[in-house]
């Protein structure tokens, strides 16, 4: 009998061991991301924080910013498995530049596995660094354009990605971007057909895009304007695969059980 017992107080003791083990690797297997922010054409003081709470109350990532970009350090990318562009030089002369050193670690890192994501006007940067404008899959130049912010339909066409696979068509309010120079060897996953009534240019118009190239992944996600955007559901479900995929290319995050499959849902979740 004390054999027996011996027996069970073991096993007991080494399934707790084994649930104290998962516990910690479950906290270890989350994802860091890495915002950049700190300069903007859009109100990244507002846009950044939500970008932040966004992706941590999944459970899946831990997200750090730094509002430094210009002064980044070859060893800043190493802990992260993404990171995120919420950043632009929009104005600035001469145009922000990292050194040679800190763009090569960049894509030294990238080449390891990991990801990029930049988020609405966070490609706006960098124009001359020609293999960061392909991690970022599309771009504002000349030709490129939008018309007034208003609510429309965002469908799933093109490539098949784990990202969009398995997600409805959603309503969103938001800036839509006409004619984004597309870097090649992209795929496209989302279009959306801006409103003439709104100076949109009435036909289909791609706003989400992804690559993978040189090791790495990249992603281009160009929805996002402000915060009444970031409020809409499906907004933040694309932010949260989009990113998981750029670390991972794989995706397990659920779309959100609100979801804004018509106008009216977009125009409530706005407020």
């Amino acid at each position: 009998m004390n054999s027996l017992i011996r027996t069970a107080v073991a096993a007991l003791a080494a399934a707790a061991t084994l649930a104290t083990l998962a516990t910690a690797g479950a906290a270890e297997a989350k994802l860091r991301v890495l915002v950049l922010s700190g300069s903007n054409n859009h109100d990244w003081k507002q846009t950044t924080p939500v970008i932040k709470a966004v992706l941590e109350e999944t459970g899946r990532f831990t997200v750090d910013v730094t509002e430094d970009v210009p002064n980044l350090k070859p060893d800043a990318f190493a802990p992260y498995a993404v990171i995120l562009s919420n950043y632009n030089d929009f104005g600035k002369n001469p145009p922000v530049s990292l050194s040679p050193a800190t763009k090569q670690a960049f894509l030294d890192h990238l080449a390891k596995g990991h990801g990029f994501l930049a988020l609405h006007a966070g490609s706006s940067v960098f124009y001359d660094w020609p293999e960061f404008q392909t991690y970022c899959c599309g771009t504002w130049k000349d030709g490129t354009s939008h018309g007034a912010i208003h609510v429309n339909e965002v469908t799933f066409s093109g490539a098949k990605s784990p990202i969009t696979e398995g997600l409805k068509p959603f309503w969103i309010r938001d800036e839509f971007w006409q004619e984004i120079h597309v870097a090649p060897g992209v795929k496209s996953h989302a279009t959306v057909t801006p409103d003439p009534k709104s100076n949109g240019s009435g036909k289909p118009e791609m706003i989400l895009f992804t690559i993978e190239t040189g090791g790495g992944r990249g992603c281009g996600y160009f929805l996002g304007h402000g915060t009444t955007t970031m409020k809409n559901t499906a907004w933040q479900t694309l932010l949260q695969r989009a990113v998981e995929w750029t670390a991972t290319g794989k995706v397990t995050l659920p779309p959100a059980k609100d979801w804004p499959a018509t106008k009216a849902d977009a125009e409530r979740m706005m407020k």
